[in-house]
């Protein structure tokens, strides 16, 4: 498999500030980083974390902000 093959599936996974990427199924998900239950084509992926991400500032500046 390889990131540009059509046919890798990809998980949609997420880290402690809230930033969203997509991971290979056949590599080992970093440390730091979990999946949040989505998996499939790598356009499905990117798809859904577009639908989905909709605050773009890192977890601790939402934060930050939050309590001013």
């Amino acid at each position: 498999m390889s990131l540009d093959n059509p046919n890798t599936t990809f998980s949609v996974v997420v880290n402690k500030e809230a930033q969203y990427s997509i991971w290979p199924e056949y590599k080992e998900i970093p440390a730091g980083w979990r999946e949040v239950g989505k998996q499939g084509k790598k356009e499905e992926c990117l798809s859904w974390i577009k639908d989905n991400w909709t605050d773009m500032r890192p977890k601790s500046l939402q934060d930050a902000m939050a309590n001013q």
